[in-house]
């Protein structure tokens, strides 16, 4: 017999943000949250996406309730900014990100995606019976958000896990919810040296970060770019590069393996060079299992 989930936090209730640029729409959901989820805290309501974002980076929550389409930004837009936020890497109970659930009319398109399992959502008007299973979802993501990473030395034979599977679905939401949006880059424009060189990306092997530029690695070259990484995870294939830090970005066509250090970090290893990149703790999960 499975044991329920764990709690989010035992010292606290989960807490959840809402954003639908209706307001008849974010009290109808606060209302059926209070049913079937009333330990649940609603810490704040936002009009639109960007609002969303705003709020999110203030309250931290363990959840956000998305509407799909507002206004300006996206509840997809949104979304993406969301999963850029800064997490506590080095606090093992600060935030490590929220669960996304999309709050939508109904469309094939985006019902047909949510049901792969990446995220979930809820269908306008929300109904009691459906949000219980999303509910129930959600807190059992929760849990495993606080389940401890007992996975040992790992390789990457097996289809993407959530955390890059969000980044490719919300990629794709992306454009088609904006056809005349821009397709992935192909090359990268660098500073090698003294001379600028265009870069295949399909060549890279990863993106790293600083403060003020952006390391690009190739088998045989290493250049520089002031484009940050939460730019060039927007613009890049997430099929393709996976983040496994706030500051990296991956080819995972060029990944060796992954194992642990005796620290019990998570080590990628890349085909044609020595350097192994660390994964910070709250992407560990993309490799888990593996």
């Amino acid at each position: 017999m499975n044991s329920p989930p764990r709690a989010v936090n035992s010292s606290r209730p989960a807490r959840a943000l809402i954003a639908d640029d209706e307001r008849l729409m974010r009290e109808q959901l606060r209302a059926r949250l209070a049913e079937v989820w009333p330990e649940l805290e609603i810490v704040a309501e936002a009009k639109n996406g960007l609002e969303a974002v705003q709020l999110t980076e203030a309250h931290r929550p363990d959840l956000v309730f998305l509407d799909i389409r507002m206004p300006g930004m996206t509840g997809v837009e949104a979304a993406r900014a969301i999963a850029q936020l800064p997490v506590d890497d080095d606090d093992a109970q600060g935030w490590q990100g929220c669960e996304i659930v999309f709050i939508t009319a109904y469309d094939q398109y985006a019902v047909e995606a949510f049901e792969q399992g990446v995220v979930d959502y809820v269908l306008k008007p929300a109904e009691r019976e459906r949000l219980r299973v999303t509910v129930e979802r959600v807190k059992k993501r929760l849990a495993a958000r606080q389940a401890p990473d007992a996975a040992g030395d790992l390789d990457v034979e097996s289809d993407a896990p959530p955390r890059a599977a969000l980044q490719q679905l919300l990629q794709k939401l992306a454009a088609r919810m904006d056809p005349a949006r821009a397709p992935p880059l192909r090359w990268i424009q660098a500073t090698v040296g003294q001379t600028i060189q265009m870069i295949p990306v399909d060549e890279v092997l990863f993106f790293i970060s600083d403060e003020k530029y952006t390391r690009v690695q190739t088998a045989t070259l290493e250049a520089l770019i002031r484009k940050p990484i939460k730019e060039l995870v927007d613009e890049l294939d997430a099929e393709v590069f996976w983040q496994i830090h706030r500051s990296t970005l991956v080819n995972t066509r060029h990944i060796a393996g992954v194992s642990r250090d005796l620290r019990g970090r998570q080590l990628v290893s890349v085909k044609g060079h020595p350097h192994k990149l660390e994964v910070s703790r709250s992407f560990t999960g993309l490799f888990k299992g593996m």
